[in-house]
């Protein structure tokens, strides 16, 4: 159960990265809700049901600016039963424009996840990021 945990985050961070919709749409349940915490801007969100979040990427890849790529590491499950799970992950964002590579933001998720029919799927995504962002950086 660890190991597909810890591809359910994966998966997410791939498809998040390449604004791959379909694995978005199947790696989110319906009803999933995303809240941020930024340094100096407080608690951000909820943003509310899968459509929602959808739109939220959209936007956040349109305004962003070279490749932006999300690091997940020390992935940890945190709990799990046979229908729930939580799971803990640091991130670091990079920025590459073919020129420089640049450390966007670093932080923690926290996700909440769910055992469907298709496997486990995001109910709740949280990050607490460590320093305030700047513009353009291409979602969560």
């Amino acid at each position: 159960m660890i190991a597909e945990l810890q591809h359910a985050v994966a998966t997410y961070a791939h498809a998040l990265d390449e604004l791959n919709v379909p694995a978005l749409e199947a790696i989110l349940t319906q009803d999933t809700t995303w809240t941020f915490t930024v340094p100096g801007q407080g608690v951000l969100g909820p943003v509310a049901g899968r459509t929602a979040v959808l739109s939220f990427v959209r936007d956040g890849h349109a305004a962003q600016t070279g490749r932006v790529r999300h690091h997940l590491s020390n992935v940890v499950v945190m709990a799990a039963g046979a229908s729930s799970a939580q799971v803990r992950a640091y991130l670091l964002q990079t920025r590459n424009t073919g020129e420089n590579v640049q450390v966007i933001s670093t932080g923690v998720y926290t996700f909440g996840l769910r055992r469907s029919d298709s496997g486990w799927q995001i109910a709740e995504l949280t990050l607490a990021l460590d320093n305030p962002l700047s513009g353009g950086v291409g979602g969560p």
